[in-house]
């Protein structure tokens, strides 16, 4: 009987652990899947709490002229400069709607734009290089949704900046652009790279021109009277206020070859719009320009 005792032990033991193997199974493809799951949506910017948005899709017919590729994302358009491995332009519409929502997480990931024919340059270009990934789009004017969020970390998007320059005067002016949007109701943005008599290269296979200076564009076109302005800043420290980087659209066509507003708005329109610029409707943020003068330039 004690045999028959210890063979009816040794029988419920292994049913035990075979059901314990069972129950580890079960959880560990749990586990794998959420794991999956997860990792997917940091990649492909899906996320349950992604939102559809109402969109100006109008603007995309009156696009900046363009000597690269033009690319179509759902939140912004580009036209990518192959010679420079980087967008000529970065165009959209930011209204007051996306800043009110909440902001979703920041995305990470720095990745290939496989919509550009040509492939445009990858996050490890600019590894070593003494230059930070900026940001042509900004991350914080896409933070409404996590797609819009993921598509501005498309390397297409991304230019080198100096880190002085990235995290001080271009983030000082981006969050005041920010403010106008949301004063203004909307604005039509573009923003981009200048060149001008740029030699510095990075990058080991592909070669990424260094901007020499970055400008930016914005367009009122919703107010009764119709007014713009830009900006041209040197990749570099700066200790100015924005203000005195304050031009016409008109100086940024010219030392750029680029076109912006051409039958979008009547001829005599544009011209005014673009000659003339009226600082007291871009009022800049003193609170902003002393965050950077105190901390952000020494990031």
């Amino acid at each position: 009987m004690a045999q028959l005792r210890r063979n009816h032990s040794s029988q419920n033991k292994g049913l035990q652990t075979s059901f314990k193997l069972v129950v580890f199974f079960i959880f560990a493809v749990i586990a794998l899947t959420a794991g999956l799951a997860y990792f997917k949506k940091q990649l492909t910017g899906l996320s349950e709490n992604t939102t559809e948005a109402t969109f100006d899709y109008s603007l995309r017919t009156f696009l900046p002229s363009s000597r690269g590729e033009i690319v179509h994302h759902k939140h912004y358009s580009l036209s990518y400069a192959e010679q420079h491995e980087q967008a000529e332009w970065v165009a959209y519409t930011m209204n007051r709607d996306m800043l009110s929502k909440p902001n979703v997480a920041r995305f990470e990931f720095f990745n290939l734009d496989t919509a550009v024919k040509t492939k445009s340059a990858t996050h490890r270009d600019y590894n070593n290089s003494g230059y930070t990934r900026g940001h042509l789009v900004p991350a914080g004017d896409m933070a409404f949704d996590t797609a819009a969020m993921r598509e501005t970390f498309f390397m297409s998007n991304i230019s080198p900046q100096k880190k002085a320059f990235n995290n001080g005067i271009w983030k000082e002016l981006e969050e005041n652009v920010r403010d106008w949007t949301y004063k203004n109701e909307m604005l039509y943005i573009i923003s981009g790279p200048i060149f001008q008599n740029a030699s510095q290269k990075i990058g080991k296979e592909i070669k990424i021109t260094v901007p020499t200076d970055f400008y930016k564009v914005l367009l009122d076109y919703n107010s009764s009277e119709k007014n713009g302005i830009a900006f041209i800043i040197p990749n570099e420290l700066s200790e100015k206020r924005l203000e005195d980087y304050m031009v016409t659209i008109d100086e940024v066509e010219k030392i750029t070859g680029l076109d912006f507003f051409d039958s979008m708005i009547e001829n005599n329109v544009e011209e005014n719009i673009e000659s003339k610029i009226n600082k007291k409707l871009w009022k800049v943020s003193d609170k902003r320009y002393q965050l950077r003068i105190n901390i952000w330039n020494h990031e």
